[in-house]
């Protein structure tokens, strides 16, 4: 039963050739007293002997769930290992070149396993503390069997009280400083621990299935940090400390106490309507100590709660996460649009980490909705690694396809199995696109190709007229709200699949199935106002509602199945209607610029968003209009888009910008410049109106070639710095 199974899941793998290793050796161990109990954490070390420095020691390193690293007691890994689930039989690994940290003689391998032992929106559960250490090279081999030492490390508890929500597969830790074991990880400790015990003698096999390289860059971390400010609450006995934006940290302690006292650490992010997120503890011992709780938690300002019996001599903050940069921009002569790009650019960076997430808090669970919206401001906003976190979600969400063909997020998971058929699409159409178009790389495509086909043609099936039948999957979810016609959404979504696919078949030359992809695009082009235009807005018939939904309009405009002699009777929907949540307004705002109604829609994304941005202590942008759920939300942060690819008007004419256009439309702003990041660098644009005339500067990357339009004109620019003024019918732009 067993190896049928792991064969299934071998046959299930997608990522490239280039993700998987060979000629392993090393075996799966763990402590000879784990239980595999949930929130396990286990001490694992190794001496080696070096004659001489290695060059390019790579360690192949995989644990279920999670390790920190120290070699010769300097930490070299800060949270290793991601979330279980390539595909939902298999395992990531990390590749660590350790050959800068050893030396001749002595050294010492030291790692601290932390082994989740249930399922979450993100992870799934093997139901193994296994421990794999393989690293080979340069005449030395170091690899994970019963000569190491492995332990129990029982300080480790978890938290009784206020326990994270069923979405988290994390727990909130607690730790006993009484059962500390000091720098255990160090050359100079003098700690022994009982010998590893071996789980499996195959690297790969039935627990863990087939090994995939890591496919994202390690976590960054930083040393530990001072809080902006403190402040204590004497009635409350609450130190507040505040970072200096929403971050994902990890807090630290130095206290003199009596034994046996409960510090709680806990961020202002700790409840989300009435789920519980993640939080720490931390029982004293007696005398002066310090503790680090490497659960990461996230928030505006961390909170501990300091019993009588501990005094307090220093605080601090680690912060971490994915090892990507905030290097596009935004500014402005308008202070409210300044204020909303930096939090939104907060807000994505703090949605990223094993994968994109929906929320930093609450899930921390790859929802391909939400995703979709983060690969569009990938582009805007981050440096290239971030482009490779999309593609893993990519492999990912077709690697956990169903044999019925359906597909279904978030993933990985392990306690989640819905199909939300709108979002589905919107992953292919949006999100897969997008990344293949503006970061120039199809190297997904073929993979991932025939399971995508499979699911547009053989799960949806089309009427006479080439529309499909609304699909209840398992959460029939098209946005937050009401007035949600999800007939009319679903084949406008369904539009840009095809769409997708049939630029795909063509990159592979598969000409049947782009031939038949077009012949259903047409049919759905030709039949679309006959069957969707009621004389005043586009309704399917089973939508009754008397007002319109502005979402459906709005699609209907960005999926460019509208007609132009319709777009003054949309605008008048879009100037008055406002049932879309944050995650759709994205379209919205995109539709009203591509009717060249750029001023209505910054006056429609004013009144959305004030209520956000008067939330004067936030740093990030929320999951609906109103802090009223979670406040860190990246589908949320659409108007980095909107600013980038509409307002400054950047926006690639080919895969990965090697050709680009550079269309503003500035909608009542007199001064924007931004920053975009492409596979050739940075395009830099600024741009200055005063009256009927632009003065413009633009950056164009080496190896690219740009086209300036603006006022009816078009200007084609070379690789450089381009300065120029142009003259226009203001009323025209």
């Amino acid at each position: 039963m067993h190896i049928k199974r792991f064969l299934t899941g071998l046959c299930l793998v997608l990522f490239s050739s280039s993700m998987w290793s060979a000629d392993w050796k090393a075996q799966w161990i763990e402590a000879r007293r784990c239980q595999e109990e949930v929130n396990t954490w286990q001490m694992f070390r190794k001496q080696v002997h070096v004659d001489r420095v290695p060059q390019g020691l790579k360690a192949k390193i995989a644990v279920d769930s999670k390790y920190w690293l120290w070699v010769n007691g300097k930490m070299v890994v800060f949270e290793g290992q991601l979330k279980r689930g390539p595909s939902p039989l298999d395992t990531y690994y990390d590749e660590v070149d350790l050959s800068q940290y050893l030396k001749r003689g002595r050294n010492l391998i030291a790692v601290l396993a932390w082994f989740y032992g249930k399922e979450g929106f993100s992870h799934k559960n093997s139901g193994r503390a296994g421990f794999l250490f393989d690293a080979q090279g340069d005449g030395i081999a170091i690899l994970s069997d019963e000569t190491w030492e492995a332990d129990v490390y029982d300080a480790y508890g978890a938290c009784t009280t206020e326990v994270p929500n069923y979405r988290l597969p994390e727990s909130s830790l607690c730790f006993d400083g009484r059962k500390d074991k000091g720098a255990w990880y160090s050359l100079g400790s003098a700690l022994t621990l009982p010998k590893a015990k071996v789980l499996h003698p195959s690297a790969e096999n039935e627990i863990y299935g087939k090994l995939v390289k890591r496919p994202v860059p390690l976590f960054r971390y930083s040393d530990i940090r001072k809080y902006e400010w403190t402040q204590w609450d004497a009635e409350k006995r609450v130190l507040r400390c505040k970072l200096p934006y929403n971050a994902q940290v990890t807090p630290w302690l130095k206290v003199k106490a009596q034994a046996g006292r409960t510090i709680d650490m806990r961020t202002e992010d700790f409840k989300v309507g009435n789920d519980f997120c993640i939080k720490a503890e931390y029982i004293t011992r007696d005398g002066v100590q310090e503790y680090e709780s490497y659960g990461w938690m996230n928030g505006n300002e961390v909170q501990y709660t300091i019993p009588q019996g501990v005094e307090v001599l220093k605080v601090g903050y680690r912060e971490s996460g994915y090892d990507t940069d905030i290097v596009g921009g935004f500014q402005c002569n308008d202070p409210f649009w300044n204020e909303l790009w930096k939090r939104s650019a907060r807000t994505i960076y703090v949605n990223m980490r094993d994968t994109y997430f929906d929320c930093p808090d609450r899930e921390r669970a790859q929802w391909w909705g939400d995703v979709v919206n983060d690969v569009q401001e990938n582009f805007y906003v981050m440096t290239p690694t971030a482009w490779q976190l999309v593609n893993k979600g990519i492999y990912e969400l077709m690697n956990w396809q169903r044999d019925d063909g359906t597909i279904y997020a978030p993933v990985p998971s392990g306690n989640w199995k819905n199909e939300l058929p709108c979002q589905m699409l919107m992953s292919v159409g949006q999100g897969f696109f997008t990344q293949y178009y503006y970061a120039g790389d199809s190297s997904f495509v073929a993979p991932v190709y025939d399971r995508m086909h499979k699911y547009l043609h053989e799960v949806w099936q089309v009427d006479d007229d080439g529309f499909v039948a609304t699909r209840k999957g398992g959460w029939s979810w098209a946005d937050w709200g009401t007035h949600i016609d999800l007939e009319l959404l679903t084949n406008e979504w369904y539009y840009l699949a095809l769409s997708a696919e049939q630029r795909f078949a063509h990159i592979l030359g598969k000409k049947g199935d782009e031939a038949d992809i077009l012949a259903r695009m047409e049919k759905m082009e030709q039949n679309f106002e006959r069957r969707y235009w009621s004389g005043r807005d586009y309704r399917s018939a089973h939508y009754r509602e008397a007002e319109s939904d502005d979402r459906a309009q709005a699609m209907a405009v960005f999926s460019g199945l509208a007609k132009a002699e319709h777009y003054d009777a949309i605008a008048n929907i879009l100037r008055t209607t406002r049932y879309a949540s944050p995650l759709l307004e994205l379209y919205v705002q995109e539709a009203l610029f591509r009717m060249g109604q750029g001023k209505l829609a910054l006056l429609r994304a004013r009144e959305q968003y004030s209520s956000m941005l008067s939330v004067r202590e936030a740093t990030t942008v929320f999951e609906f209009w109103s802090p009223n759920a979670s406040i860190n939300h990246a589908w949320a942060a659409g108007m980095t888009v909107v600013f980038g690819r509409q307002v400054c008007g950047v926006r690639p004419t080919s895969p990965g910008f090697q050709t680009f256009e550079v269309a503003p439309q500035l909608a009542g702003l007199t001064d924007v410049r931004c920053n975009v990041q492409t596979p050739y660098g940075l395009i830099r644009v600024q741009l200055k109106q005063n009256g009927d005339r632009l003065k413009a500067s633009v950056v164009v990357p080496k190896g690219t070639r740009a086209q300036f339009k603006w006022g009816g004109r078009a200007l084609d620019l070379h690789a450089g710095n381009n300065r120029f003024s142009l003259a226009a019918d203001v009323g025209a732009i």
